[in-house]
């Protein structure tokens, strides 16, 4: 799949602990559910609040990360998920240097998402 021009940026949801392993260790190999599946999942800003809700609901302490998909190169992949929309997928390690900004998982007055803003 053809990589979407606007997106150059995708976002990635992690537990208080999976973010301590990317900032310690340089790296992050995947939550349960990207080894399992055999990538690391990402989404779009029109996504990430729909992921959110979908996928960690009730969960506190989450975290999230943007990643420059451009640093990442061949590694990501642009494939159809969730109601036939394309979702950036890694297939590598994803690497604290391609990791442009990163915060707690905060929400807008709408209950939007707020994204991580570079210090």
């Amino acid at each position: 799949m053809q990589t979407p021009v606007a997106n150059l940026v995708a976002y990635k949801v992690l537990t208080a602990d999976q973010m301590q392993v990317l900032e310690h260790e340089g790296s992050f190999v995947g939550a349960p559910i990207d080894l399992a599946d055999g990538y690391i999942h990402l989404s779009t800003h029109a996504q990430l609040t729909e992921t959110v809700d979908k996928h960690f609901a009730g969960q506190t302490g989450l975290w999230v990360a943007s990643v420059d998909l451009e640093a990442l190169g061949a590694a990501v992949k642009w494939e159809e998920s969730r109601g036939g929309q394309l979702f950036p997928h890694i297939y590598a390690p994803l690497p604290l240097s391609a990791v442009l900004a990163y915060g707690e998982l905060t929400r807008d007055d709408a209950g939007n998402v707020q994204l991580p803003v570079a210090g």
